[in-house]
């Protein structure tokens, strides 16, 4: 296989026709050309230059190893600038996801600021169900994500918490806890809890929906949900009840569902998250973005 500064070497000198000027372009010493050449040609076993006093020329085997590695090379560079303009740049398009309306009203606000701030750089939001999130990320169809922690997830790097807000309990409207001022996470034991899917992060169900009280005591499992309206009308209808945030009441009202604050519970956490290996400056910039925003209204 070439050596990089061989294969540069050689096509300088197709191209200048010239030891001087292909030793100033590459930025080193005419013997260092030379003898570049030369080790090149060795092992190609003929030559690619015919070289006098006067003129250095390519010889036939040496024309067609240019028309056919520059392309390549061409094509080598550009993806390069491209994948370092995607790692550096602040240009091309950010895609972002969020899953419910609490979460599109936040990203469409920090989305306004990052586009003031990086004009040469398009968001595009999109709206994705809960089990969407994941498959979305590792298969780069999104750059970022917002959504609840904790997400302990290989591959996934997640940044501060951007929203705290109070956790509630979602229950049928007709049930006791209704009528309650609040619950405890002791009371998880008495009823039903519906589960998160399966293909959702461990770190995220076990938060959301524990299979034991604090104190030990177990949580019976109810049916699953791979949506959050699909999981308020299991509540609804009275097939078990479900952790929400406190943003639900005005968001997600149904004449189905009762919304109790936890009194022991702690907050629901939201945050940004993107695969660690997709850490561009775009996707910095949005997070101070959203930062930022966040602190504006504070």
């Amino acid at each position: 296989m070439l050596e990089r500064h061989e294969l540069e070497a050689f096509l300088t000198l197709a191209e200048e026709l010239h030891f001087g000027r292909t030793a100033e372009r590459l930025r080193v010493s005419t013997a260092r050309v030379s003898q570049t050449i030369a080790k090149l040609e060795r092992r190609v076993g003929v030559p690619l230059f015919n070289r006098t006093s006067r003129r250095v020329e390519l010889t036939s085997v040496g024309r067609d190893l240019y028309e056919e590695t520059r392309p390549a090379w061409d094509r080598i560079a550009a993806a390069y600038e491209r994948a370092v303009a995607a790692g550096r740049g602040l240009t091309g398009t950010l895609r972002v996801a969020f899953v419910g309306a609490a979460g599109g009203q936040l990203l469409a606000g920090a989305a306004e600021l990052f586009r003031r701030r990086r004009p040469d750089c398009d968001v595009q939001l999109r709206e994705a169900q809960m089990v969407d999130l994941m498959p979305w990320l590792r298969a780069g169809e999104i750059d970022l994500a917002l959504g609840t922690f904790p997400v302990d997830e290989p591959g996934i790097a997640t940044g501060p918490v951007l929203v705290s807000e109070a956790r509630m309990l979602a229950v049928p409207v007709g049930h006791p806890f209704a009528r309650r001022a609040s619950v405890s996470l002791e009371d998880l034991a008495r009823v039903r809890l519906l589960q998160l899917p399966g293909t959702l992060p461990a770190s995220l169900r076990a938060d959301r929906t524990p299979s034991a009280t604090p104190s030990g005591r177990p949580i019976e499992p109810g049916p699953s949900a791979s949506t959050f309206n699909e999981m308020l009308t299991l509540v609804g209808a009275g097939h078990g009840v479900f952790p929400v945030g406190a943003q639900v009441r005005r968001y997600y009202a149904r004449p189905d569902v009762a919304y109790v604050p936890f009194g022991d519970a702690p907050p629901l956490r939201w945050g940004l998250m993107w695969r660690a290996e997709g850490a561009t400056a775009r996707v910095r910039a949005f997070g101070e973005a959203a930062r930022d925003l966040l602190a504006d209204d504070t």
